[in-house]
């Protein structure tokens, strides 16, 4: 076995760790609020929501893992040093959020290695700007969009069974969010498995391993839907906390609402190929539902520290994948 072909194995391992850490760090996302409303324990809210990250291949095309393996960095720079740098990248700043429980993005934190590494390669001339600005915009319209279907929902819901009592609409409900949740966790699944698709295509494609057309070979998205399953019932309970209590106090038709929200905006953008943040998406959304309770039921402060952690995703995962690529060609 040639070294090439030892270096690709490794780099395909290291970002199928990555997607285990994404589905690890944005566990939160699909059963926060499945256990801050007690449907269900932690134990079984993972089982639900790991088995619908899996599945999710059946159900979405390939259009973010497209747009991921082109649509950033030109397809004919990429090589292994950019996707080695980019994957460290994304995974050291996934570890340090996850550390503080911080909801950030493993979508733009893999999107800021791609541009970190890429820009001391070949400088600006090697990033798709269109597809960058695509995705820079979503991290704005995602939560938003997500927090006024949340709104939305929660007003037609609450109207709808403002005659009923709080007992009924409690057991109701506590059934309707394994529904929810389990839409929101097939658009987890549809849209962030893709971008460790795109990633490991884009390195068989510069290795000449695809041919002279860029596709995605099937064991490829069988392994990154199965690494974010597992990812996802391993938890990541730190984060957990920050969504699923500090943010707003939530009810099941809270969280009803919330996830049915934030999975319509998933299911838009999977469709449209846009690799948006499903951390962004739910927390726009939970934001949407606890105004309902009135401006005070947020807690602003946390999601003041959220947003800023938002912000500095790209240029902080750019940066580390910076150092990363410039070590990795100096020792290899």
């Amino acid at each position: 076995m040639d070294s090439m072909l030892i270096g690709i194995i490794l780099l395909v391992a290291l970002a199928l760790f990555f997607d285990f850490l994404n589905g690890f760090h944005d566990a939160a996302n699909s059963i926060a609020t499945i256990v801050a409303t007690r449907v269900l324990s932690p134990k079984y809210a993972v089982l639900w929501a790991a088995f619908f990250n899996f599945i999710a291949f059946a159900f979405f095309g390939l259009h973010v893992a497209g747009t991921i393996g082109k649509g950033i960095v030109e397809i004919g720079q990429i090589d292994s040093y950019i996707i080695f740098g980019a994957l460290m990248g994304a995974c050291s700043w996934n570890l340090i959020t996850w550390y503080f429980g911080i909801p950030s993005s493993s979508s733009h934190a893999l999107i800021g290695g791609l541009i970190g590494s890429a820009l001391v390669k070949a400088g600006p001339g090697a990033l798709v700007l269109p597809g960058i600005m695509k995705t820079v915009a979503f991290i704005v319209i995602s939560p938003v969009v997500g927090m006024l279907l949340g709104l939305t929902l929660g007003v037609i819901v609450y109207r709808l069974f403002a005659r009923s009592t709080p007992a009924k609409v409690d057991h109701l409900f506590r059934k309707g969010q394994l529904v929810s949740a389990a839409f929101y966790s097939l658009g987890h699944g549809g849209n962030d498995a893709q971008k460790t698709m795109g990633i490991i295509a884009g390195l068989l494609y510069s290795a000449g391993y695809l041919g002279t057309t860029f596709h995605i070979p099937f064991w490829v998205v069988i392994s990154c839907n199965g690494a974010i399953a597992l990812g996802t019932m391993s938890g990541g309970w730190r984060i957990v906390k920050t969504m699923g209590n500090k943010l707003s106090k939530l009810r099941p038709v809270d969280g009803f609402c919330a996830e049915f929200g934030a999975s319509i905006v998933l299911f838009g953008a999977s469709a449209l190929g846009v690799p948006i943040s499903t951390t962004h998406t739910i927390t726009g959304a939970i934001m949407g539902v606890g105004t309902l309770k009135g401006i005070r039921a947020v807690k602003w402060g946390i999601a003041g520290q959220i947003v800023w952690a938002w912000i500095l995703t790209i240029p902080a995962a750019a940066l580390i994948s910076a150092g990363c690529y410039k070590l990795a060609v100096l020792v290899f």
